[in-house]
This record gives C-alpha cells, structure tokens and sequence, in this order.
C-alpha cells in the first residue's frame, strides 16, 4: 500500500522506491508479530504454570495418552523399553514416560507434580503399584515433587480398599484418584470415575473414523467374539442367537478358555468383526464395563449393553439409579441398554428392517459421541488437576 507515495512525475524517481518500502514495511510488520510471538509465548510459559509428569506403569495409561489426549510417544515401536511424550494443556504442560525400563530411581522426575498410573486389579499388580507409591512418598517427603495424582485400573469387583490409606483425605498423600468401574467411593471431590477404555495392552489401536467406515454397508447385523464362561449369561446369549438361526446374521466366535495373549490373525479378525458389524454385543464379564464398549465405538459399531449389576461392591443399586457404567450413562452414551438377552431377537428384527441411510446417521451420532466423551474427559482429568495443584488465587 506504499506505492501511491511514489510521484511518477518526479524526476529522480527510483524505481527500487517502492519495493524498498515494501521492504522495510514488510520487515517491521515482521518484527512487530516475532514480538507478539515472543510476548505471547512469554505470557504463556507463565500461564502454563505446572508441569506434571505423568508415569504410566499400566497399560490405561496410553489409553489416557494416545486416546484421549491424542498424544504421541517416542519411539513408535511398542515393544520399547523407553517411550515418553509430551504436550501442552489448558495451564498445564504434561510428560508422558512408560515402558519396562521406567523403574523407580532411575530416570530423572522433572516436574513438581505427578500422575501416576497404576493397576490394582490383583494382588501381584498391587504389591507393585505399591512400590511406586512408596517412591513416589519418599520424592514428597524430600521435597523433590508437591503433589500426585493416582490414575488407577481398579480392581474389576471394586476392592480397592488397599488404596484407601494412601489418599489425603485419610491421613496419606494422595491428592486425588481417578478410578476405573462403579467404585462405591466416587465422590467428585476427590475421587472420580475413570473410563476403562480399549485393550491398549493388546495395541489396540487409535481408530481415525473413515469414509467407508461410516457409509458402507455392513456384512453382519451384529458380533460377540469372546469367552463363554459356564452357567453365565453369555450360554444364554448363545442359545438365543442359535434358536432362532440369528447366528448366521452375526458374526459369533465363542472359545471356552478365556486367551490373555491374542494372536496377531485374532486380533484382525476382531478388528474386521467390529468394523462388519452393526451392533457389537457386550455381555456382562466379571465387570459389566468391558474393553469391547469403546472398541466398538472405535469402530462406529453400535454397543448392545447387559445392563446389570456384577456380584462384587461395585455401585450400589439404591444410591444410584443408573448404576452400573455410571459415567457412560451420565455421559449420554447412545447404546442399546438391555436386562436380559431375551430382548435380542426383537432388537435384530428391528435392525433388519433398518435402512442405510439410517445406519449411517447412527453411526455419525456414536462416533461423534464417542469424540466428544474423550474431549471431555481430558477436560475434566486438567480442570480437576489445575483445581487441586494450582494455589488458588481466592488467597
């Protein structure tokens, strides 16, 4: 916008003139943005004014990290003995370390507060998140950090009384705990609900919704790939399915003998399970929250529910009306939520009569769903640690 200085009729006119101005203008409009990005990254190094250290010694850590934070670790191969990561959030800049070869003592804490991510699904596991505890209490008692946090895969019948001690509110350290299941203690203080979410111990991976995974259609009205435990309701779920010829709708694969190690060909034919199917069919475990709800939301596969309560201390039917999977359902989860697999015939019959254009729109609303309940639960997981480690300014 210079160039109208230039006056064609004079003599000495220096047709570098413009250009030079230009120049100079451009450099300084330069200048004047490198400071605002200097002021800005300033004011933002003050804004993010903790640093927590996350150390993920369970496999629901990367849930936590690549899934809901979307956050990528160092190196990619998850077979490494070291991967960490790191990311800014709200006021909050966050490090991410796990693998084998992050054992107590012997990498660096840098960072005054931590998370620490635990398993405390049976007596094995709890001896060692024990240890980490006891580490993470001598750091407090030198001063080497201020404040942690406990992310823990809790016990599938709600026994985690073990935990208990640690937590401030009872004499320990412990400022606040994230919990998976119906754990009776959820208070929202202090004590919140985590989601259990995918097998990231079997590399479940982050599923980035696709075109064809949203409008094609899908071979199979509805799937369970999964064990069939004696006298439970998954023999029921069975039988229904074969009575009246609805296995061959489905893609049913039922092994007697629960398999911790999946084989690589199993996995993909869950995978392609989930992705062929409408409805996914979840029945009760020892827990009713199992891996294969989000799984099956990861792959836009509506989630059929047991809706029951599991034997055990998890919830408490009379203090909550919506118990079990309490935060699915304060979450507005658009699953199909049923008593008794009796329901499944009518529900399959509805679904045959289901156009595409319909199955569609209920794929869209699932995965859209499923977005923003990982958008929120990182929000509430950095509201809640600025809340509890940031000095309030009310002071």
């Amino acid at each position: 916008g210079f160039t109208d200085h230039v006056a064609l009729g004079n003599e000495e006119w220096n047709p570098w003139d413009a250009d030079e101005k230009n120049e100079l203008a451009a450099s300084q409009q330069r200048y004047e943005a490198n400071l605002k990005m200097i002021k800005y990254a300033r004011s933002h190094l003050e804004q993010t004014s903790l640093r927590i250290q996350i150390w993920g010694k369970a496999a629901i850590g990367l849930y936590l990290w690549q899934h809901i934070f979307g956050g990528h670790l160092e190196p990619a191969d998850v077979t490494a003995q070291w991967r960490e990561g790191s990311q800014n959030a709200g006021k909050i800049y966050f490090s991410f370390l796990t693998g084998p070869s992050v054992v107590p003592g012997y990498f660096s804490v840098e960072a005054e507060h931590v998370v620490l991510v635990l398993n405390g699904r049976e007596p094995a596991k709890i001896a060692y998140a024990t240890q980490w505890l006891h580490y993470a209490q001598t750091l407090m008692e030198t001063r080497k950090i201020q404040r942690v946090a406990v992310l823990l895969l809790g016990n599938e019948q709600c026994n985690n009384a073990w935990i208990q001690p640690y937590l401030k509110r009872n004499g320990g350290f412990v400022n606040l705990l994230f919990v998976t299941y119906d754990y009776a203690f959820v208070n929202e203080e202090d004590i919140f609900q985590w989601p259990l979410g995918v097998a990231t111990y079997r590399n479940f991976p982050v599923v980035e919704p696709s075109w064809s995974m949203l409008y094609d259609p899908r071979s199979y009205l509805c799937n369970f790939l999964g064990t069939v435990y004696k006298n439970s309701s998954r023999e029921t779920l069975i039988e229904i399915l074969k009575q009246d010829g609805l296995d061959k709708l489905c893609w049913i694969s039922a092994r007697e003998q629960w398999q911790p190690q999946e084989t690589n060909e199993s996995f993909k034919n869950y995978q392609d399970a989930l992705l062929q199917s409408d409805l996914t069919l979840c029945p009760v475990g020892i827990n009713t929250e199992c891996y294969r709800i989000y799984e099956a939301c990861s792959y836009g596969s509506l989630p059929v529910i047991e809706d029951v309560m599991t034997p055990g201390d998890c919830g408490n039917s009379s203090a909550y009306h919506s118990a079990p999977l309490q935060l699915l359902k304060t979450m507005g989860a658009p699953f199909i939520f049923i008593k008794n697999w009796k329901e499944l015939p009518a529900i399959l019959e509805k679904e045959k009569k289901m156009s595409l254009q319909e199955k569609i729109q209920r794929r869209k609303k699932l995965l859209e769903w499923y977005r923003n309940f990982k958008a929120w639960m990182r929000q509430k997981f950095i509201s809640t640690l600025e809340n509890a480690f940031l000095p309030s300014d009310k002071g």
